[in-house]
């Protein structure tokens, strides 16, 4: 019974489903408390029931732009198993002893009842930190500086530091984007994620150490990057003017975080951060007790987004299972829940990206016809892709539109040269473009280089 712990939620401000809290008290022993608490999800949600059956087969809340499609009815979603402040809420947790350099000393997991007393917004919970001042800033700025040790501990362990671009959009009563923006990842959002990473990672680890990785559960698993497309990654950075050293595998880890702080808040950033990402592995579900390449953990579950993942549904279930002294069930069954899961997830993404990019293209068609900057973040025989760098958004100059010479494609090279001028355009350039047109419907944004105009004057003229 945690309900007399202090205790509270944070989320983006637009956020109805709360499945993490986090609950902190000081030990009289010096050390420090911390538990992440989350829904109890399948108390509601039993096995062989409609509502069961409908989460396994969306398998994933999905996320787009003006919406979201819920994996389970927002009654519970966003009812019954949110943890909403100041009722009492059933939950699956992983409690963690701690000194204060954030070495875990003990922990222990099993089901708690909470009593969140306060929802933080990620920008209420920051500013109380930055300002020293508000609910909770004394217990906000410690789970801080704790977070701050394990993240630093965990890339000192080989862990990737990928810090991608995320764009979000201001939209009108009806939909329509009115602005757009990119989301920025303050100490608030890696504190959470932290404590999230580190739950997951001791429920895999309990069960995996329970018998040397015997018992059926859920892991989620990264693979080592495929060399041959790490070192076509390392020739598109080096194309930006960045030197990537691939040639000692134990290093990757290293070479590729030290080139995420170079990007940070270059315009080439979201280009690199994307290309990097493509040339990973794919992480996915499976039975099989494998590590996660990206965080540099031996083994890696999802126990802590049960409303919105059901492989975080299947962990607690097998938790309670085992905790209960239950035998190993066989892992057949699981593991194709597992490639489901996995292929659900993936529909889930490319459906999210799919929103991202229909509500760019439908706001540049209402943006005003100006001058962008951007930089050519990708070239094909047939035209130039150009990331405009205040909307991250990206279009297209067809090359048979580029009339001031013909221009031959050098794939090997990833640049186009004129055959008349010998003028290049390569990966990585910074370039001024302007919208032509757009197409909604094929999510497309035709662009023409904004020199184009001075050009046709001048030949005019001249004739």
């Amino acid at each position: 019974d945690f309900r007399e712990v202090t205790t509270f939620t944070v989320d983006p401000v637009d956020a109805k489903d709360f499945d993490d809290a986090i609950s902190y008290r000081e030990l009289e022993n010096g050390n420090l408390e911390v538990g992440v608490h989350i829904a109890d999800v399948t108390h509601y949600v039993k096995p062989n029931t409609a509502l069961e059956k409908e989460a396994y087969n969306r398998a994933t809340s999905v996320y787009l732009v003006d919406r979201t499609i819920p994996m389970l009815p927002e009654r519970l979603s966003n009812g019954l198993c949110s943890l909403r402040p100041n009722e009492d809420k059933l939950t699956f947790a992983c409690v963690f002893e701690m000194d204060r350099q954030g070495n875990v000393k003990k922990h222990w997991i099993g089901r708690t009842i909470i009593h969140s007393d306060s929802r933080f917004s990620y920008e209420d919970a920051q500013e109380n930190i930055d300002n020293q001042s508000g609910d909770f800033f004394q217990e906000l700025t410690l789970l801080n500086t704790l977070a701050k040790k394990i993240r630093q501990r965990r890339f000192d362990h080989g862990a990737v530091n990928f810090e991608t671009v995320e764009v979000k959009f201001k939209l009108d009563e009806t939909g329509k984007p009115l602005g757009l923006f990119v989301k920025e990842r303050k100490d608030i959002h890696k504190l959470i994620e932290e404590f999230m990473l580190l739950a997951n990672k001791y429920v895999a680890e309990f069960i995996f150490n329970k018998n040397k990785g015997k018992d059926t559960f859920i892991y989620r698993t990264h693979d080592s990057p495929d060399m041959e497309r790490l070192e076509t990654f390392s020739g598109f950075a080096k194309r930006f003017g960045h030197q990537m050293e691939i040639d000692n595998e134990q290093k990757i880890s290293a070479a590729l975080n030290k080139l995420m702080e170079e990007i940070q808040g270059k315009p080439e950033q979201n280009v690199l951060e994307q290309l990097a990402i493509r040339s990973m592995a794919k992480a996915k579900y499976t039975t099989e007790p494998k590590g996660h390449f990206g965080l540099a953990f031996a083994h890696y579950s999802h126990f802590t987004s049960p409303i919105r993942r059901y492989p975080d549904m299947m962990v607690h279930r097998l938790l309670e299972h085992y905790l209960d002294n239950g035998k190993s069930p066989d892992a057949e069954s699981w593991e194709q829940k597992c490639v489901h899961s996995s292929e659900r997830e993936k529909r889930a993404a490319d459906s999210e990206r799919a929103s991202i990019k229909y509500k760019q293209v439908e706001f540049m068609s209402l943006a005003e016809v100006k001058d962008y900057e951007g930089i050519v973040s990708g070239l094909t025989e047939w035209g130039v892709f150009v990331e405009i760098s205040e909307t991250k958004c990206e279009g297209m100059i067809r090359v048979q539109d580029m009339d001031d010479d013909y221009y031959d494609f050098d794939q090997k090279n990833m640049r186009l040269i004129g055959s008349r001028t010998k003028k290049m355009i390569t990966l990585g350039d910074k370039v001024m473009v302007r919208v032509v047109n757009t197409d909604i419907d094929r999510r497309t944004i035709d662009l023409e280089f904004a020199d184009n105009d001075e050009k046709k004057t001048r030949r005019r003229a001249i004739r």
